[in-house]
């Protein structure tokens, strides 16, 4: 995976295209294409005679591994290309998929860097970056030099009358002596305005050449796609085993100090009531009547809890349904708005739901809202969400909060949660899930 990171954001009074020529960006870039050159040719030579060896001596048993130890070369040369593109240009990329070999050994070794695709992809770096970098060094030094040469043309000219016996830059010159100079104040301030305009052009052109080595370096020398994916896919099943561990910890929380705490109570107090009933017959009535609110407080507790893991009427008639009964219970007034052409799979409608359902937990104690809206809706094969409440702003998604780990578990399923809440509201929190239907 690569990022680009950088400075933070500065006001400056002058536009980009002035800026550009002394920025500290542009120069790290130009420096990045002229170190290309003299490194991209010893890459290029050393890929090439590793490669030649190995494929010479393939008559022989030493071809394998020569060719074996050539490619390795390769992905240390690309380890320092990645350093110099961090660096130099800002771009992170991650290490691409180390080799892995099955048992131990020369042979295993020599085995898993023939097999490894990163390998032949740093190959196929070093012999595609070499022309590249030739192109790129002499675009940029042209301008570069050019540029910079144009603009600073009045403060020495007066080199040419003085030590070259020539009264400026010849522009044309001809066997019968008509020569065209530049030496004129009109000519040498005309000369110095396109020198201005090169110079102004010229990193514009540094950038266009260095974001083709951005692609190269990412594209070639980091991590594959797949590799990348199965970096995710382990990542999202870490987050959904330590959501499921979170959930039944939970589950086994609620029951140990609600349902199952009254229902033992219960028990005692029937038990008690059973002793006095012959005794005292009235006291035996109010202890069952006691009994009877007791077990009403234990089916409710029991009802929240399953409707915790799973409520019934979002099984039985959908979305729609699921979220008014949410949004009935929320401390402020809930609008909901439910346009879906079908239901998408369970597994999403489940985490659907969990999700509106924290989210209004959030409006009803965080907030300070009077009033907030639900809306579900498809776009293409995403199912979106978003909530919104005229309350008092200021959320973030910062580590810690409970944004974070819905943030978490969205993720674990290709979901993404994007949160607008400046101070002062109002807050809008969008959530995209895959449909999946």
């Amino acid at each position: 995976m690569a990022t680009e990171y950088g400075s933070e954001r500065r006001e400056h009074f002058l536009p980009a295209a002035l800026r550009a020529p002394l920025e500290g960006r542009t120069w790290r870039e130009f420096g990045y294409l002229l170190l290309s050159l003299p490194i991209s040719i010893v890459f290029f030579t050393f890929a090439v005679a590793g490669v030649s060896l190995g494929a010479g001596l393939l008559i022989t048993f030493l071809g394998i591994p020569v060719l074996a130890a050539g490619l390795a070369g390769c992905r240390g040369l690309g380890a320092m290309e990645r350093a110099r593109a961090r660096g130099l240009l800002g771009l992170e990329v991650g290490n691409p998929e180390p080799i892995r070999a099955r048992k131990g050994g020369l042979m295993s070794w020599v085995g898993a860097v023939l097999k490894s695709g990163a390998s032949w992809r740093h190959l196929l770096y070093a012999l595609l970056h070499f022309p590249w970098a030739i192109f790129a060094f002499v675009v940029s030094v042209t301008f570069w030099v050019n540029a910079w040469a144009l603009l600073t043309y009045p403060l020495w000219h007066w080199t040419f009358p003085r030590y070259l016996d020539q009264p400026g830059i010849s522009l044309y010159g001809d066997s019968d002596g008509n020569q065209l100079y530049i030496d004129t104040p009109f000519e040498i301030g005309s000369t110095a305005a396109v020198g201005l305009v090169l110079v102004l052009v010229t990193p514009w052109v540094i950038r266009a050449l260095v974001s083709f080595d951005r692609v190269m370096v990412t594209g070639l020398l980091g991590p594959s796609t797949l590799a990348t994916r199965v970096v995710e896919l382990e990542s999202d099943r870490g987050v959904v085993v330590d959501t499921a561990a979170a959930d039944l910890r939970r589950i086994e929380r609620d029951l140990h100090d609600g349902a199952q705490a009254r229902l033992v109570a219960l028990a005692m107090d029937l038990g008690l009531a059973k002793e006095k009933l012959a005794e005292d017959p009235d006291a035996a009535a109010r202890m069952v009547d006691e009994a009877h609110g007791e077990v009403k407080v234990a089916l409710q507790e029991l009802r929240d809890l399953a409707r915790g893991i799973h409520p019934a009427v979002l099984t039985d008639r959908g979305l729609d349904a699921a979220l008014s009964a949410v949004a009935s219970r929320c401390t402020v007034p809930v609008t909901v708005e439910v346009d879906l052409p079908s239901r998408p799979a369970p597994a999403i409608e489940g985490i659907a739901y969990f999700t509106v359902s924290e989210l209004l937990q959030n409006v009803s104690k965080h907030a300070q809202a009077s009033r907030a809206t639900v809306d579900v809706w498809r776009s293409q094969d995403r199912l979106m969400l978003q909530v919104t409440d005229n309350g008092r702003g200021g959320a973030d998604l910062s580590a810690g909060s409970g944004l974070a780990g819905l943030a978490e578990r969205l993720d674990a399923v290709d979901g993404i949660l994007a949160l607008d809440s400046p101070a002062g509201g109002p807050t809008t929190v969008t959530a995209e899930l895959p449909w999946r239907g």
